[in-house]
């Protein structure tokens, strides 16, 4: 008899994309325990869950490659694909041999698909109109996350429609989890403790709109700041025009705070991002660090940067290379362009071929290396917070507040536990470091 039909409950998820499809990994994972089930690995499971990515072409075929896979390799397990790539592609989806495929804002019911396609109503499809989503809607209780460092959920889409993007289109508009709500979920993590909280989001920026005034973001992380047990607040990706003046207020007045900011930039050519549709300029992001340094002191910026939009010349693409030097990154995220279809991009003239835009992210890549190891080693010598998360064969490995990658040779160390220690040498992709005495 099929595995399928047996009325086990084990189960296995593999999460792909993003740090948000991560968390919401863990909520589904946390939804299908309370649901008794038991989390395993995908040998002997029999659910296998893909929890997808559609950012890029090189996402779509990592997830269609460990579909393939794991559909040749557990014939007996049922296959259940949910996320974004599911949501924007369905019946490619099932066609590589998934039973259930589930969208987005429908995975609070895949432990309801599940059971509706072991009573025989299979092949089952649930995906729903995206661009209808008014509210947000949680996966679950909680989520079941075995890091140090917490991610929390507050909010799910993007209306910015950005050419390039087809986030907006697998994601919906802005939606926001009520303050009350996100300030349980952290106090439920802190109780089960983590120390480190992340706020993240589709478009965390936007976090509040579609809420009663008093629940926006600068309220969210002053009542975060102030939940017991919590050591750092870490916040994700904020776009440059979402710092108004009372975030900027929160940020030089809550000592909590990371002294880390991810603001995407894209492109440091103003040409490149008028074509790409985003909303400020390189004098106005120039003028928000120089802002943020002035209120915060010496604070790590990190930051995305595309390479390759169409119609992108070698001046273009000069300045943003010239630019994100002048800027100080501590690190960054380089990305080529990739053509989605359904994207105003997709249909612009000059698109730029895969060894240009190869080029090019090398390049850039190489610079941001050089950026990253020129910040750690403004940390030689100075003292910082190791919140331990991994063994890493002899080293104890974690990150620092300023999001430094720190190792620590010798030191045996619970997960979660936050040790004084002080930078001794530039180390693989961050600082050696050694213990501070008490």
């Amino acid at each position: 008899m099929p595995r399928c039909l047996l009325m086990s409950s084990s189960f296995y998820i593999h999460n792909l994309g993003c740090k948000v499809n991560q968390e919401e990994g863990g909520a589904l994972a946390a939804l299908f325990v309370a649901s008794g089930w038991e989390q395993g690995g995908p040998e002997q499971a029999d659910l296998l869950i893909v929890n997808t990515c559609t950012v890029t072409q090189t996402a779509d075929k990592k997830d269609r490659n460990l579909i393939r896979r794991l559909r040749r390799e557990h014939p007996g397990a049922i296959l259940a694909v949910c996320g974004c790539y599911a949501q924007r592609a369905a019946g490619r989806v099932a066609e590589l041999g998934a039973d259930i495929v589930c969208g987005v804002e429908d995975r609070a019911e895949l432990p309801e698909l599940v059971a509706r396609y072991r009573a025989g109503n299979g092949p089952v499809r649930a995906v729903g109109d995206i661009g209808a989503a008014r509210n947000f809607r949680r996966i679950g209780a909680g989520s079941r996350q075995d890091r140090a460092r917490a991610y929390v959920k507050v909010e799910d889409g993007c209306d910015q429609f950005c050419r390039y993007c087809i986030v907006p289109y697998v994601r919906g508009p802005v939606r926001s989890l009520p303050l009350p709500e996100a300030l349980a979920l952290c106090r439920g993590l802190l109780e089960s403790g983590h120390q480190e909280l992340v706020l993240s989001g589709i478009h965390i920026g936007a976090y509040g709109r579609d809420l009663p005034e008093g629940q926006d973001l600068p309220a969210l992380v002053r009542a975060v700041c102030r939940l017991p047990g919590l050591l750092r607040l870490r916040l994700g990706s904020i776009e440059p025009q979402q710092f108004t003046e009372p975030l900027l207020a929160v940020l030089a007045e809550e000592e909590k705070l990371c002294p880390h900011l991810h603001i995407p930039l894209q492109s440091g050519s103003d040409r490149m991002l008028q074509a790409m549709g985003r909303r400020y300029d390189t004098a106005a992001y120039a003028r928000l660090l120089d802002r943020l340094r002035q209120l915060l002191g010496d604070i790590a910026f990190t930051s995305d940067v595309m390479v390759g939009y169409p119609g992108e010349s070698e001046e273009d693409f000069a300045a943003s290379r010239d630019f994100c030097q002048v800027m100080g990154f501590a690190a960054l995220h380089v990305f080529p362009y990739s053509r989605r279809e359904g994207t105003p991009a997709a249909l612009a003239p000059g698109q730029l071929t895969a060894a240009v835009k190869a080029r090019r992210a090398a390049e850039l890549a190489a610079i941001g290396a050089e950026l990253e190891r020129g910040y750690c080693s403004r940390y030689i010598g100075r003292q910082l917070t190791l919140l331990a998360e991994e063994r890493d064969g002899e080293y104890l490995k974690g990150h620092s507040g300023n999001y430094v990658m720190l190792y620590l040779k010798g030191r045996s160390a619970l997960a979660g536990q936050a040790l004084a220690v002080r930078g001794t040498a530039l180390f693989r992709d961050g600082l050696l470091v050694e213990g501070q005495s008490p």
